[in-house]
């Protein structure tokens, strides 16, 4: 693993905020890559739930927008962005379209701090 050398712009960042933001973000791309799985899977041949694949997938990427601008705020207070491996999401093996929607709605909720 590589270390980030200290930012020369650093002042008055917490070491424990800039940790915070960086689970954020994480927790943000995972939201991203877990929505856009769901968008596909509600946009398959033989699903074909065209509102809901277009729902998640803007959900999608509105979370990504999310984790880019807790990024830019992280460069732009001296902070490092550390980013973790995305787990796959093993969300859609044996649920049903209801589960999913909870699922996918019940999910904006473990996002908030």
């Amino acid at each position: 693993m590589m270390t980030a050398s200290p930012s020369q712009v650093r002042q008055n960042y917490h070491q424990d905020s800039e940790a915070a933001i960086n689970r954020q973000i994480n927790l943000e791309l995972y939201a991203s890559y877990i929505y856009l799985s769901m968008s596909y899977n509600f946009d398959r041949d033989d699903v074909a739930l065209k509102n809901f694949a277009k729902y998640f997938l803007h959900q999608s990427h509105e979370e990504r927008e999310h984790a880019e601008k807790l990024m830019k705020l992280q460069n732009q207070r001296g902070g490092r962005i550390f980013l973790q491996d995305i787990k796959k999401p093993d969300l859609l093996s044996g649920k049903s379209y209801k589960g999913l929607m909870e699922l996918g709605l019940g999910g904006e909720e473990s996002l908030t701090w």
